[in-house]
């Protein structure tokens, strides 16, 4: 829909969408008529959830912030049913124990809605009560029976301002900002007092009941840890006591140094047994090599002997000083063996030397040398062999050590790891409890909300909300004003505009003959209708000297798809405007009472027809008209045929063929749908000629109205100087 359309749309229906906001605004204003007075009380609370200074601030530094998280779960708790039913019995307890209204408590107009509201056989168990607490007491535990009961009433159903409903819908609470640390809350009622004291028991039971989760939470989460540090604890003193007890019982000190010690004292010792025994041997080889030489030369054999006895003794004295050294016998010990050692070795030497001397000769002195050698060699070897005895049983030792110091390694691993595990839990556990600690103080020392401005006492009610309202009503009747608009332009399936009939019909407007209503009287309307009138003659004569093939003279059709369209209106608009130009035009058109005859006026001939059954199969004017009115075509410059309507008679199939063009007339108010589209598609398969469409009693606003410079001050004839016409004016 175009801008115009929908302006002319808007002004067909300006009394409506006048009319409907001024009854509804009418209707807000009577309806607010006895509107009650409210007042607000306002207050602030400091939170600290955003910026505040806590026993947590320097530890979680730049950590994520949860002040909207916390900010939620303070709101929430507000509006819980809980506090507003414990806000509601606070208010309750102080309003039943006042005698008379009071202006500070509870106004005249709440007192005495109050008493109302409580039956007569309740008012002594509730009314006045002295004693606060008692009858706190008792309204909460009325408030939590499963019976009904007057105090249940007034704080879960009634519109009293106890009501759990009444407290919701009146209480409001908002974050100044988003990221601050000060909460407004207000409070409207119809007395002053009671928004003051409800605010004030919001806050009270707001502060206390915030306290009470946090406070719980903690305590909750600092006995968990603490039972779990208590378990790790006793698990660590289970490790230790496991450790001590294998300690104590293998006797070690520290077995990873012990086990060092162990392994480089064998690593050294089997050094010093590999270099004695590359000792012994090369003794050995010495002490046979000379004596295999001493044997060449021959010797005494009770020298021999004697010195074979003493070697063997000096060779069991070396090993007890070799015993002794190694495991570290007293000094005094020591220097008897080492003497020992000493005097067998002199006596040794001594039958050495006798032995030399018995057999020494001027050519003997290489058996002297040789026998010192055998001497020396034999005393090394004998020293040798001692000292790897010694170590042989060293390494025997050892062996044994390390044998013992095998699976006691990884037992002691073990033992150590428990140790370590149960250590680690006890210390994270213990960090926990600190932690969980620490958040229980800072809880109990910052988990108060601080009252910035305490609740006020309203001296002066709300501006009126009338205006608004009424405002609110006049906005309601325009939105339903246009709503009605377009439910109608939706709904209406009639043709409204010039526009929609062009997108309905499929096809270009030739003419636009608006409504007229006094064709006598010279105005807009007719000045406009004479001027359409010859544009569409202009069309239909530019179609006809167009037209090639077609008998002489013309054939114009009119027609239309449903009845009361205004074709004989326009049939006798070009008639009028032929008869003017002077033509002779013959006018058929269908009869309807079946009395109409033939009639001649000046420059116009009526013939009526009648719609036959094989309407459909009439090939020629002079088969469809009768004998009696002696129609010759040749007497005529123009023939004018007006069809029935095709909702209810047949299409004369051959008939159209001899026509030079055909005219669709269409009333502006009418409807077109499916049929009508149906119909129209099969006339233009029948017929192969121009079609001009006529939209007729179009709205005054969609025509464009001439000026008296381009028009005739004269209108058309007027249907009165046609009697006959005038019976047919809106076929």
């Amino acid at each position: 829909m175009s801008i115009n359309a929908l302006f002319r749309l808007f002004k067909q229906n300006l009394l409506w969408i006048i009319l409907l906001p001024v009854v509804t605004a009418a209707t807000a204003w009577y309806v607010t008529r006895n509107t009650q007075k409210t007042y607000r009380s306002e207050a602030t609370l400091y939170t600290g959830l955003a910026s505040g200074y806590t026993l947590l601030t320097d530890r979680v530094g730049q950590s994520m912030d949860r002040s909207s998280s916390a900010f939620d779960n303070l709101l929430t708790t507000l509006n819980s049913k809980e506090t507003r039913l414990q806000v509601g019995v606070s208010l309750l307890n102080d309003h039943l124990r006042l005698q008379q209204p009071d202006s500070l408590v509870l106004g005249p107009e709440g007192f005495d809605q109050l008493h109302q509201a409580i039956p007569a056989d309740w008012q002594p168990f509730l009314l006045g009560e002295p004693d606060s607490l008692r009858l706190w007491t008792r309204l909460d535990s009325l408030s939590k029976t499963a019976t009904d009961n007057p105090v249940k009433e007034l704080l879960l159903k009634s519109s009293l301002p106890y009501s759990i409903n009444t407290i919701a819908d009146k209480l409001q609470a908002s974050a100044r900002k988003n990221t601050n640390d000060v909460l407004l809350m207000e409070y409207e009622a119809n007395d002053p007092a009671v928004a003051q004291q409800t605010l004030r028991y919001a806050i009270d039971i707001l502060n206390r009941r915030n306290s009470f989760f946090k406070t719980s939470e903690t305590k909750s989460v600092v006995s968990y840890y603490e039972d779990r540090l208590k378990a790790a604890k006793d698990n660590l003193s289970k490790a230790e006591a496991r450790l001590r007890a294998f300690t104590m019982q293998n006797k070690v000190l520290d077995y990873d140094e012990e086990a060092r010690t162990v392994a480089a004292s064998r690593e050294a010792l089997d050094q010093e047994y590999n270099r004695e025994l590359m000792h012994r041997d090369a003794a050995k080889a010495a002490v046979d090599a000379v004596a295999r030489q001493m044997a060449k030369q021959g010797g005494s054999s009770a020298t021999t002997n004697e010195l074979n006895e003493k070697q063997r003794r000096l060779t069991a004295a070396e090993n007890q000083l070799s015993n002794a050294k190694a495991y570290g016998q007293s000094r005094a010990t020591l220097t008897r063996l080492q003497a020992t050692v000493d005097q067998l070795s002199n006596e040794l030497k001594s039958s050495a030397q006798k032995y030399s001397s018995a057999g020494s000769s001027p050519d003997a002195m290489p058996a002297q040398t040789m026998q010192n050698d055998w001497l020396a060699k034999t005393l090394e070897y004998e020293e040798s062999v001692a000292r790897l005895r010694v170590y042989e049983r060293r390494r025997n030792e050892y062996q044994a050590k390390t044998s013992q110091f095998g699976p006691l390694g990884s037992q002691l691993r073990q033992l150590n790891r428990d140790l370590e595990i149960a250590e680690k839990e006890y210390l994270a556990l213990l960090q926990n409890v600190e932690q969980s600690r620490t958040r229980q103080q800072d809880v109990a020392v910052g988990g108060k909300l601080e009252v910035l401005d305490a609740p006020d006492y309203p001296l002066s009610p709300l501006s009126s909300k009338r205006m608004q309202l009424v405002i609110v009503g006049a906005g309601v009747g325009v939105f339903l004003a246009l709503l009605l608009l377009a439910l109608r332009f939706w709904l209406d399936k009639r043709i409204q505009s010039p526009e929609q009939a062009e997108q309905l019909i499929g096809r270009s407007l030739t003419a636009l003959f608006p409504l007229v209503r006094k064709p006598q009287v010279y105005s807009k309307v007719t000045r406009a209708s004479r001027a359409m009138m010859e544009q569409l003659l202009n069309t239909i004569n530019i179609e006809i000297a167009q037209a090639a093939g077609k008998p002489y003279p013309p054939l114009i059709t009119l027609f239309s798809v449903r009845a009361k369209q205004g074709k004989t209106w326009l049939a006798n608009g070009l008639i009028d405007a032929y008869a003017n130009a002077d033509q002779q035009v013959a006018y058929c058109y269908p009869r309807q009472t079946g009395r109409e005859r033939r009639q001649d006026r000046p420059g116009v001939t009526y013939f009526p027809y009648t719609v036959r059954p094989d309407f459909m199969n009439v090939t020629g004017l002079d088969y469809l008209l009768d004998a009696e009115h002696n129609f010759d075509a040749s007497q005529f410059d123009r023939i004018v045929l007006e069809l029935p309507s095709l909702m209810s008679s047949q299409i004369p199939v051959y008939l159209l063929k001899s026509s030079v063009l055909s005219i669709l007339v269409v009333d502006a108010q009418s409807a077109w749908g499916r049929a009508e589209k149906q119909l129209l598609s099969l006339y233009l398969r029948v017929t192969n000629q121009p079609l001009l469409t006529v939209l007729n009693k179009v709205e005054e606003n969609y025509v464009d109205v001439p000026t008296q410079a381009d028009s005739s001050e004269h209108p058309l004839r007027t249907d009165s100087e046609r009697p006959l016409q005038s019976t047919r004016l809106n076929r």
